[in-house]
């Protein structure tokens, strides 16, 4: 399904989506890495609980609408005549990749959870590797998008 009249408002969608995406990216590599951080403070600490209002307010503040925002003007996108070839193996692998980035979004929040019960379960060398998921999701979809190889 189409809609007309979304295509003289293509490129604000298109303009409106590539902001939101880079938004929620910086986010998603900026908030593993403070749990790196956080993994090095004692617990009770002032450090820990400044820790605590920086994951916080960057998931509220700032990734969770920043996502929002890039589902809400992807799909205004779709939904836009010839924005996409449904049959196109890109775009199942980008639906992939985006799928997992919706996934590891949802773990950061868990895990944000955790850290603000004091109840960390993992170490500072998992979520040191942790913050290489998003890197390499946004490379797929990247290149699912722009390079479109199958």
């Amino acid at each position: 399904m189409t809609i007309e009249a979304f295509l003289p408002w293509t490129r604000w969608f298109l303009a409106f989506h590539v902001m939101s995406v880079m938004a929620w990216m910086a986010g998603m590599f900026y908030l593993p890495r403070l749990f790196v951080y956080h993994c090095q403070v004692q617990i009770g600490s002032e450090e820990s609980a400044r820790f605590k209002i920086m994951e916080r307010r960057l998931l509220r503040a700032i990734i969770n609408p920043a996502m929002i925002s890039s589902l809400l003007f992807g799909i205004l996108l779709v939904l836009t005549p010839g924005a996409v070839d449904w049959h196109a193996g890109w775009w199942h692998c980008k639906m992939a990749a985006l799928l997992g980035m919706f996934a590891f979004h949802g773990f950061c929040a868990r895990w944000r959870k955790d850290f603000e019960k004091d109840q960390n379960r993992h170490p500072e060398r998992y979520y040191r590797i942790a913050n290489e998921v998003p890197t390499v999701l946004m490379m797929i979809i990247v290149i699912m998008v722009i390079v479109r190889p199958f």
